[in-house]
């Protein structure tokens, strides 16, 4: 006992120091500034190195040197760019269309409602479970897991008397750190084997894959990762939190009869909305549907990747109105834009922290510094002379490595899979399970990289609970995650690739000699 008492005071101490020298830096938005500062001083340090490659996206070959920002032309990039880096900055619009529903919903107290509703009849056994399920499954929905489940999941643990900041790093893990995993396919599975396929074009290998070439694996990887997650964060996030004692306190008030007949009448509204979103999507002649031309066919990629987004405000904003209709709380239309209002107002440090982040990436995708790198990585990975499971485990690893410095999924694959696709098909490995454990390490990391668009927004969310959090905080808090699923996935491939089992369908492990030696 004794023994294990040590043990657990020494993972909470190292958490603890990380969490230290983090917050002893400065405000985050600063530590971005400075960030962007070193960025330029390396460009310019680096500036005229740089790789040709094969490019999978664009199907050629395209040279790219690391561009210096201190220069005249830099100089004027930065002052010009600025406010597109900021505009266009992708997480930005996606948070404040998203919030402005999510916003109507918490101020009217239907979240809050609904919440309480719903834990009165949960297991707490299974909540934690729940929450970073949830986490995984919102994927489907590409970036609106962040937007939505992560501020929930702070909520739903505050609700049942427990730390809201464990809560939301419990969710923030499902979304971010098991971002490849899903029961159902997304809108990742598609876009990382039309890189996938390109890769193997370009060198003649006769082989197509499908989107659902890793769908066996994912699928049970859902699983371990939810069982991961449950035990990092009741074993170690939430011992090492301690009790909360912040400002944010649950309404442990019973529901009154009227706030019962508003949920019913935002029940029915939700299901007279999805079932409209249904009709508009589920026939081949939907209105959302649109031609996509790979295809040959009408789909609703378009929508999922670029329109969900509005839907999700909506599937906030109609219930938000109807449930205040009902308990009074909304009159008129000044209230409802008094409940956006409100919810905009909360986001003003996060609009500060954006728009210095906003040009921290902008900066490091401009002068070609995480492109390089990437690279150089595949480049070193390939001159080690691995193969078969210890080329895997090592690939893995350095997808998890290259992700803390570019954080695009499928700009890094772009650049990997013309290396990595052809490299492992001619060792026997095929192409799927490559596929499979770039993705691995692609995920593993986002949770602890300030270079993760989605990074600065949970910081502020963080801060709703705890005004001194900050970036050390949040990766003290990530980093037993990121660790936990980065050692545990690589352990179930290890025993997934023993036990010789397809990583989805028509997606063996391995090619045959034949195939191998003929590309």
């Amino acid at each position: 006992m004794a023994k294990k008492q040590k043990d657990a005071h020494e993972v909470g101490g190292f958490l603890k120091t990380v969490e230290r020298v983090g917050n002893a830096l400065p405000h985050p938005a600063m530590i971005f500034v400075i960030l962007s500062v070193v960025v330029i001083i390396a460009s310019a340090i680096f500036a005229g190195k740089g790789v040709t490659y094969f490019d999978a996206r664009a199907g050629e070959e395209v040279t790219k040197n690391i561009v210096s920002l201190a220069t005249p032309e830099g100089l004027r990039y930065i002052f010009n760019s600025a406010t597109k880096n900021f505009t266009g900055f992708a997480p930005l619009g996606t948070v404040l269309v998203a919030m402005l529903g999510v916003g109507v919903a918490e101020w009217t107290g239907l979240i809050n409602t609904t919440l309480k509703k719903s834990l009165s009849n949960a297991n707490p056994r299974i909540l934690t479970a729940v929450v970073v399920f949830a986490g995984i499954m919102s994927n489907i929905a590409s970036d609106a897991g962040y937007v939505v489940v992560i501020p929930l999941g702070a909520i739903i643990f505050a609700n049942a008397g427990r730390h809201p900041i464990a809560g939301l790093a419990a969710a923030f893990a499902g979304v971010s750190g098991g971002f490849s995993a899903n029961l159902l396919l997304g809108t990742t599975d598609p876009l990382l084997t039309g890189i996938t396929n390109e890769a193997l074009t370009m060198v003649g290998i006769d082989m197509q894959l499908d989107p659902t070439c890793n769908w066996y694996f994912l699928f049970a990887s859902t699983f371990l990762l939810t069982i991961l997650g449950t035990l990092v964060t009741e074993k170690i996030v939430e011992k090492n939190l301690g009790k909360y004692t912040g400002e944010y306190m649950p309404d442990h008030e019973a529901i009154s009869e009227v706030e019962n007949k508003g949920l019913r009448n935002a029940l029915i509204s939700v299901i007279i909305f999805v079932a409209i979103m249904a009709a508009m999507m589920i026939p081949q002649n939907g209105f959302l549907r649109e031609f996509e031309e790979a295809k040959n066919a009408m789909t609703v990629n378009a929508f999922m990747s670029n329109g969900f987004i509005p839907a999700i405000l909506l599937f906030f904003l109609i219930p938000g109105i109807v449930y205040g209709k009902t308990t009074g709380i909304i009159k008129n239309t000044h209230d409802i834009v008094k409940g956006m209002t409100v919810a905009m107002q909360g986001m003003g440090s996060y609009l500060v922290l954006a728009f210095f982040a906003s040009q921290f990436v902008a900066y490091f995708g401009h002068t070609n510094l995480g492109l390089v790198i990437s690279y150089n990585g595949a480049e070193f990975l390939q001159a080690i002379g691995f193969t078969g499971l210890p080329l895997i485990i090592a690939f893995i690893l350095l997808c998890a490595f290259l992700n803390l410095f570019m954080g695009s999924a499928s700009a890094k694959w772009a650049i990997m899979a013309p290396i990595f696709i052809p490299m492992l098909f001619n060792m026997g490995i095929h192409p799927a399970l490559t596929q499979v454990a770039y993705r691995i390490g692609d995920s593993t990391t986002n949770i602890i990289s300030p270079l993760m668009s989605y990074f600065a927004m949970i910081v502020v969310f963080m801060q709703k609970y705890d005004e001194d959090s900050g970036l050390g905080t949040l990766i003290s808090t990530m980093l037993p995650y990121s660790l936990a699923f980065l050692a545990g996935w690589i352990v179930f491939m290890i025993i997934w690739y023993v036990a010789g089992i397809p990583v989805g369908p028509g997606a063996p492990l391995h090619v045959s000699a034949i195939l191998s030696f003929l590309a």
